[in-house]
């Protein structure tokens, strides 16, 4: 028997965009011969976007699953806006979402494709995206997954900005939980409290603000001017940390206040955008 080497099922990965374990029994089938397996895959309509390497899935859906006790929320993308609009996109991403959430034996995307789909019994989620692929002829990727065990709540917004939030938190208020998804959504909090905000920033900020009040009025003890600094370090915590922030619903009161009130405790956050994941993907969570 031919030695199928990790290196040509690589390649054959790079070419079919299928899984591994696809490209080494494709191999094996063929004898290591690449060309030979590529026949083979198509005769048995695996193979679904050879040489598609330049085409980019630049639009999307953010799937989300929550069930009180865990949560996950999965990126599906795709080639072209009008495709993330349409019912078998959506619930794809939503049933990879579940999946995960489900499975915490998963570690990648691959992994979950291989896993069986909760809408098509008989189908795995990976022969889902590639039936899509062979009926509307773009390329579909599983981007960014994170999971949360513990009380969840989400919201996926799709609208003119794409963008999925998954909220942990300790308490029983789905509504309220949804609320300030939403919120995140809105005002793209970067940390979660201003505790969170890295300590030479905020000192940049310090310096800045205590400069601009000397030149006010420098006549004032410095003691007041520290005050009047670290009232106004209020606007700069509330444009990067979500406890400190004004609830989007009520600006009178803050996001932690309205969590407080009914009854939550906000742990963590992710919040993504599609097209953003060229830098890192925004997770706050408590220190």
């Amino acid at each position: 028997m031919t030695a199928i080497t990790a290196g040509a099922v690589k390649a054959l990965r790079e070419k079919t965009g299928l899984p591994m374990m696809e490209c080494k029994k494709a191999l094996t089938e063929s004898s290591g011969d690449e060309e030979k397996a590529i026949l083979w895959l198509r005769e048995n309509g695996k193979v679904k976007q050879l040489n598609r390497t330049d085409r980019t899935t630049e639009f999307g859906r953010v799937g989300i699953y929550t069930d009180g006790e865990k949560g996950a929320m999965v990126e599906f993308k795709c080639e072209s806006a009008p495709v993330t609009q349409l019912e078998e996109f959506i619930a794809l991403a939503d049933d990879l979402a579940k999946v995960y959430a489900e499975t915490p034996s998963v570690t990648s995307a691959e992994e979950l494709l291989a896993q069986p789909s909760t809408i098509k019994p008989g189908s795995t989620l990976g022969d889902l995206k590639d039936d899509m692929f062979n009926r509307i002829r773009e390329v579909f990727n599983v981007g960014r997954m994170v999971r949360v065990e513990g009380a969840t709540g989400g919201y996926s917004h799709n609208s003119s900005t794409v963008s999925g939030v998954l909220v942990e938190v300790e308490g029983n208020n789905a509504e309220a939980v949804k609320d300030v998804a939403m919120h995140i959504a809105a005002m793209s909090p970067s940390v979660l409290s201003k505790d969170d905000i890295d300590a030479a920033l905020v000192e940049k900020e310090r310096s800045i603000l205590k400069a601009a009040a000397m030149n006010e009025d420098s006549s004032k003890p410095e003691n007041i001017i520290d005050k009047m600094v670290e009232g106004r370090l209020r606007n700069f915590y509330a444009q990067v940390a979500l406890l400190e922030q004004p609830f989007v619903k009520e600006p009178k009161q803050t996001v932690s206040k309205y969590a407080e009130e009914n009854g939550v405790k906000i742990k963590s956050f992710t919040h993504w955008v599609i097209g953003d994941d060229a830098a890192p993907s925004e997770e706050a969570s408590e220190g």
